[in-house]
């Protein structure tokens, strides 16, 4: 797999929006709720099925409009961080930071439980 580079995925991302003049129609609230659409479309290729079933899937032609679905909710969220100025790099690296907290190795390891029932 090839690094993920977002440097080059935004300026992509910015110079399509820009050559249709989509910024406008980029508000945060409505990139958010792109984000939320694209999530939907990603999860309905999941619905109903096992994971026996959902592996198999990704083993087939279906595998490329699953990619598709996750691309789209990757550029929503790149350029929502964007408009609002966020280091998303940062941002993701702080998270997990906190989630270590959070979650600690000794309390956690191989549970699923939430932090607070642990």
């Amino acid at each position: 797999m090839d690094s993920l580079n977002l440097n080059a995925a935004m300026d992509a991302l910015l110079k399509f929006r820009a050559e249709r003049d989509w910024s406008k129609f980029h508000t945060p609230k409505n990139l958010a709720v792109s984000i939320a659409i694209e999530a939907a479309e990603l999860m309905e290729h999941f619905q109903w099925k096992t994971d026996d079933e959902a592996k198999e899937y990704l083993s087939s032609s279906k595998f490329e409009d699953v990619k598709d679905e996750i691309a789209d909710i990757a550029s929503y969220l790149l350029l929502l961080s964007h408009d609002l100025g966020i280091d998303l790099n940062k941002a993701i690296l702080d998270k997990v930071k906190k989630n270590g907290l959070k979650y600690p190795v000794g309390k956690c390891r191989g549970k699923s439980n939430k932090y607070n029932d642990l």
